[in-house]
């Protein structure tokens, strides 16, 4: 899709804008003069930063851009829970009251996020807030987009990659290693360290939850606990504060967990709050601290080293990527998370269908006790949780298998995000608009959330100790999910969960949503597989195009085939082989010529390139 220029729409969005700068300008006047750790912020974002200080940053796009790419149909507004919600309304007094340290929480969560994104992040902020002080449209417009992306770098929904600062790149290692260090310097002092004995310390280094700082020609890890210590230490404390006036016990005990692990670096502290938060069924609240590891490339080139892969593997060392933290606070939908409550009561029978069952360990156990779900009313969502690059979460499983929880014999948590699949809408029209027509009466606005609970749940099934695949792990997870949530369709329909035209409508949703507006790169791990999913059934007869450039698929064929593909990627992960991880994506990530025919149908039809998301009762409650 082409960006128009700003000479094209500036009549059309005077107004707008005009409007929007006002409620920018009062939003960023309350967060400089409310947020008490700026000063702090900025002083620690600050060190150790070799290219830039905020006195010298400048807007790396173009007015024309920075118009462009916040016009209402580029960055489409997602709207969380007001104070008039009857969500809000409806909870008990002690319930409203928590909300408010939930809240302030999670913007604190933001801020530690911000910084592991980048050490330029905060300052860059500071600096388009006193750029907008005096007057600088560009910066407001750019302070939007750095909000919704919730930093300086992002990609927009056609992958394309860009930077709110002129002459600044995303760092290889993000902000959770030094910037000025490559790849080639990171194994090689790696290395060295082993050779000198620092297991422990090349241990640390790699491990999820350490900031990697340089320690004279060395490396050390720092736990983001202690690095954040002032920050980790004042979300404990609204999390106590809520803890002493929310109406749920349980709840109350988990947010006293999630304080302690705040306060204190300890890996099994954050195991006790994720075994307590995984219970957690029926609260009228939800507060959750995110820690997930798809951002980290730079750890995963460790596996395509064999000889440091190898003096690893003698010291039982195995390299983990580094976490990156969201929070989301939400109300929980009673109504919702029954239909929920219905498709995990069938999961053990799932289990026993599982291709080589025999021949490893699941997360879930004889009954499926061990993991709970809940469909959730959004009131903010922080961090890399709330990130908008190109896409945003739907729903989540977590903890996911690389945390000690988990090894502990903790259950997992599945969440669904009402709001956030309203966002999906414009999109979902241009998955029916590209069917026959035959094939559009039977997909409805239920059947993306049904294959989102499939996809979920399926996380929980499969082998349950994946170390080995490097940076194809979460490509191929994601594809397991996907694959096992329809190679199930017809059991939970014989079942009773779907009914025949639910189930054709979730066949259909997922035919369709394997296709992208453009190819990503093999960073991006949900959208790898996407493309792997519509080479492999294309590749197996399931859907073709039409002499009018429409998809038609056959039905009967779609389950068999993503059966098929459950078991190629459940040896994969059964073997744990790094080499039939990387051959299996390499043969099917090919963009085919349907592909690319039916890319620009969506890209004429979805001209969204990202998300913002309005959050009204938490901007208040956050003021309180």
């Amino acid at each position: 899709m082409k960006i128009m220029h700003v000479e094209k729409v500036k009549l059309n969005t005077q107004t707008y804008y005009t409007q929007q700068r006002t409620k920018n300008n009062a939003t960023i006047a309350f967060q400089s003069n409310s947020n008490l750790l700026t000063a702090k912020l900025e002083q620690l974002a600050t060190l150790n930063k070799p290219f830039f200080s905020g006195k010298n940053y400048e807007i790396g796009l173009s007015t024309g851009e920075l118009v462009d790419r916040t016009l209402p149909f580029h960055l489409t507004e997602i709207n969380l829970l007001s104070e008039d919600s009857p969500q809000y309304q409806k909870l008990e007094k002690g319930d409203k009251l928590a909300l408010v340290h939930l809240v302030k929480a999670a913007n604190i969560i933001d801020d530690i996020e911000l910084q592991l994104d980048d050490e330029n992040n905060v300052p860059f902020r500071n600096y388009l807030v006193r750029e907008i002080a005096k007057g600088n449209t560009d910066a407001t417009r750019a302070k939007r987009l750095f909000d919704s992306q919730r930093g300086i770098f992002a990609q927009d929904k056609l992958f394309h990659h860009y930077s709110l600062a002129k002459g600044l790149n995303q760092a290889p290692g993000r902000g959770v290693y030094p910037r000025d260090l490559d790849v080639v310097e990171f194994h090689e002092t790696l290395r060295e360290m082993l050779e000198k004995g620092m297991d422990e310390e090349v241990k640390n280094i790699l491990t999820q939850r350490t900031v990697v700082v340089r320690d004279g020609k060395y490396l050390k890890g720092i736990d983001y606990v202690d690095k954040f210590k002032t920050e980790f230490s004042m979300a404990a404390e609204h999390l106590e504060k809520a803890a002493e006036v929310s109406t749920n016990k349980d709840f109350n005990e988990y947010l006293r967990l999630q304080a302690e692990a705040f306060k204190t670096a300890d890996p099994m502290l954050d195991a006790k709050a994720d075994i307590k938060w995984a219970t957690l069924q029926d609260t009228p609240l939800d507060f959750t601290l995110s820690r997930e590891n798809y951002e980290d490339k730079f750890t995963q080139t460790i596996s395509e080293n064999e000889e440091l892969s190898a003096m690893l593997k003698e010291r039982g060392i195995t390299p983990i990527p580094k976490d990156f933290l969201g929070a989301r606070v939400a109300i929980v939908d009673k109504k919702g998370t029954e239909f929920l409550k219905q498709a995990k009561a069938f999961m053990p029978i799932l289990a026993q269908m599982m291709p080589y069952k025999n021949e490893y360990q699941q997360v879930i156990t004889t009954d499926n006790s061990k993991q709970t779900s809940v469909d959730l009313d959004l009131v903010i969502v922080t961090g890399d949780l709330g990130a908008s690059r190109g896409k945003l979460s739907v729903a989540n499983n977590l903890p996911n298998s690389d945390k000690l929880a988990l090894s502990l014999g903790g259950g997992c948590r599945n969440a669904y995000h009402k709001q956030m699949r309203f966002d999906k809408r414009q999109l979902f029209e241009a998955y029916t608009g590209i069917l026959e027509n035959k094939g559009k009466k039977y997909i409805t606005g239920e059947s993306m959330h049904y294959f989102t609970v499939g996809h979920e749940n399926a996380h929980t099934l499969g082998p349950k100790n994946v170390k080995n695949l490097g940076k194809y792990r979460n490509i191929i997870e994601e594809n397991k999910a996907d694959v096992a949530a329809i190679a199930f369709v017809d059991k939970l329909t014989q079942l009773g969960l779907y009914s025949k035209k639910e189930r054709e409508g979730i066949l259909l949703y997922f035919v369709t949503q394997n296709f992208l507006p453009a190819k990503p790169d093999m960073a991006i791990a949900h959208r790898v597989r996407q493309v792997m999913q519509a080479k492999y059934f294309e590749e197996n007869g399931v859907y073709k195009l039409t002499s009018d450039g429409k998809l038609k698929v056959d039905l009967e064929k779609v389950v068999p085939t993503a059966q098929k593909m459950l078991q190629e990627v459940i040896r994969i992960q059964v073997d744990d082989s790094y080499e039939a991880a990387e051959e299996f994506v390499n043969k099917h990530f090919v963009w085919t010529p349907t592909m690319q025919s039916i890319s620009k149908h969506l890209r004429s039809s979805s001209t969204s390139l990202n998300s913002y998301i309005n959050t009204p009762l938490a901007d208040k409650l956050a003021r309180q």
